[in-house]
């Protein structure tokens, strides 16, 4: 006798893991349980609830990365990892418990209603995570630059008139700065001090950067889009490590809906509004494009 398809929606946080569960047919979701978040608890879990081939799992893309659904794939079944923006929401519910939304998944999963997102690979993912380590050394290099700058700013130091901020004449500028009170020096080196450290670990991870670029087994396509017009190295392995396969969108309309840059769009009847973007999709290609 075949068994009966079974569709799994887990609530996945840093210790534990809700589990709801829904079976084919209409029937009501039920909650299972808790389990750790641990792979021999998942694996023991996933045996007591069936055959591999009757099992659909889906859990929401979060910082738990995608460990689990390699795991389950390794195992046999079918997972997907799912966009949390795109879950359908009902109006008026105010109410959230990880037992609610594993029902809720496990419920939408079997109705078809939920959109998964692209798992990458273990290189893909390292990658990925080496451009999202440079993008946040950039902005901890912005806020450490304004801090300096609005320190200077209460004691109504300015840079010469025509000095662009952080060019070699500005650090000049800089270097030749002195205060009458320890304390004010004590801040002023720290600063300069925090701003030189963020500066080498830009070049630590911009270094690596290019040697993915380079010598990586994504570097024929790093390359590729380095010939188009405005799209330098970074720009380059960012689309790349975000994008991952750029074969699984069939037109250019389907990247751009990936990325959230097409419009807004309300129509009805013979009235038709566009409005800006819709920002809705990866956030990272955005940045890079745009």
């Amino acid at each position: 006798m075949q068994d009966v398809q079974k569709f799994v929606g887990l609530d996945v946080s840093k210790e534990m893991i809700s589990v709801g569960l829904a079976e084919a047919g209409r029937g009501e979701p039920r909650f299972h349980g808790n389990i750790p978040n641990q792979p021999e608890a998942i694996r023991k879990l996933m045996k007591k609830l069936g055959n591999p081939e009757s099992l659909h799992v889906c859990y929401e893309a979060g910082s738990t990365g995608y460990g689990i659904v390699r795991f389950l794939l390794s195992m046999g079944i079918d997972c997907i990892v799912v966009a949390p923006t795109l879950i359908p929401r009902r109006a008026g519910d105010r109410v959230k418990t990880d037992r609610r939304d594993a029902l809720r998944l496990a419920q939408l999963l079997r109705a078809g209603e939920l959109t998964a997102v692209w798992t990458p690979d273990e290189d893909h993912e390292a990658l990925r995570d080496l451009i999202r380590s440079r993008h946040d050394t950039r902005e901890d290099l912005q806020r450490a630059r304004q801090r300096l700058n609005h320190f200077l700013l209460r004691h109504d130091l300015r840079p010469p008139q025509g000095t662009r901020n952080w060019s070699v004449k500005h650090r000049d500028w800089l270097n030749t700065l002195t205060f009458e009170k320890q304390s004010l020096r004590i801040v002023f080196q720290e600063y300069l001090h925090t701003i030189h450290e963020v500066e080498e670990r830009m070049k630590r991870l911009e270094a690596q950067i290019h040697e993915e670029a380079m010598q990586s087994e994504h570097a024929p396509v790093i390359q590729a889009l380095q010939t188009l017009r405005g799209v330098a190295e970074v720009t380059a392995v960012t689309l790349v490590a975000e994008i991952g396969q750029f074969s699984r969108f069939m037109s250019p309309r389907q990247l751009m809906s990936y990325a959230g840059l097409v419009p807004k769009e309300y129509s009805s009847g013979s009235s038709r509004w566009q409005g800006s973007i819709t920002k809705i999709g990866n956030a990272q290609i955005r940045r890079a494009l745009v």
